[in-house]
């Protein structure tokens, strides 16, 4: 029933969103963390008892997830998804402190319009229409090069930062870098979802492991976790996880539905709808800033302190 994809959805966005909070919260309490360093990286997380408990929602999510794919197609479902940068965006600034801009409150609408797009173009039969797999070579054709690209976006991320007299980074190209490594999960957790059964479990479990997806989901759970705990620690989570998130909407949408061989709804309207949905997530990655505001000048006359002095 695609309502209960839809109410699964909005289950793993509050997941998903209270555990990036948990651990952005957690991440502030931590020594500076450095790609450089991904055993040391670990050790702290898992240290932390509230990172730990962001983990688990986070986990939770997942699983949800997985039953949204088992009755929505991808590009409804990554439609509903990005429906949590809202809650996102507001527990930030409640729980966080972080300031929300005018144009990241406008995307808060404007994430409200692509949820309903996307909601109006379901109809009762959609479930039918949601592919179990994918052809091996052609997913790999897709998450090769996308991973790669991500890493490669990555490296040249940290190097900028790295440069002096620069303006401090809102974190967008970390969010980009991070989301495609996502959308790469997100197309394996859609494979897996589709292998799972609770009939024949033997045989189900051997085809699951003689596919890409198991090891897909391992690198990219792995390579993310360092990635995305590090970004986080440095930049805003009201910017960079909602970058991450329409990023991972976008990707798994479009090569996805090529990778799935998903069929768009063949009602001019519906598939209006949905496409239009999709365009306003993208809309609302364009509408981000780049870079955060400069810290204020003080006042003539007066030192500025020392960061021993602070």
């Amino acid at each position: 029933m695609p309502w209960w994809g839809v109410a699964s959805a909005l289950l793993a966005n509050v997941l998903y969103s209270t555990g990036f909070v948990l651990e952005k919260r957690a991440l502030a309490a931590l020594p500076a963390l450095s790609t450089r360093q991904p055993a040391r990286v670990v050790r702290h997380l898992l240290s932390s008892p509230l990172w730990l408990g962001g983990s688990l929602a986070l986990a939770a999510g997942f699983a949800a997830q997985l039953a949204v794919y088992r009755t929505l197609p991808i590009a409804a479902a990554q439609g509903i998804f990005v429906s949590g940068l809202v809650l996102l965006l507001l527990l930030s600034s409640v729980v966080l402190g972080e300031r929300t801009s005018g144009r990241e409150r406008q995307s808060i609408a404007a994430i409200l319009v692509a949820l309903v797009l996307v909601v109006a173009s379901l109809r009762g039969d959609d479930a039918r229409a949601v592919a179990r797999t994918a052809p091996p070579t052609t997913l790999l054709m897709i998450a090769v090069p996308s991973l790669a690209a991500g890493l490669l976006l990555y490296r040249s991320a940290e190097r900028r930062a790295r440069r002096r007299h620069r303006l401090p980074t809102a974190g967008v190209p970390y969010g980009v870098a991070v989301g495609l490594l996502y959308g790469v999960s997100s197309l394996a957790i859609k494979g897996v979802s589709g292998l799972l059964t609770t009939h024949h479990l033997a045989a189900a479990a051997g085809q699951l492991f003689r596919s890409p997806y198991p090891y897909l989901l391992l690198f990219t759970g792995a390579t993310g976790l360092v990635l995305s705990q590090t970004a986080l620690q440095r930049c805003r989570a009201s910017v960079i996880v909602p970058v991450c998130t329409t990023v991972t909407c976008v990707f798994t949408v479009a090569c996805g539905t090529v990778a799935f061989g998903e069929p768009l709804p063949a009602d001019p309207l519906r598939l209006a709808l949905r496409l239009g949905g999709t365009a306003v997530a993208v809309a609302v990655l364009l509408a981000l800033p780049r870079h955060d505001a400069p810290a204020p000048e003080p006042p003539a006359g007066i030192p500025e302190l020392s960061h021993e002095a602070r």
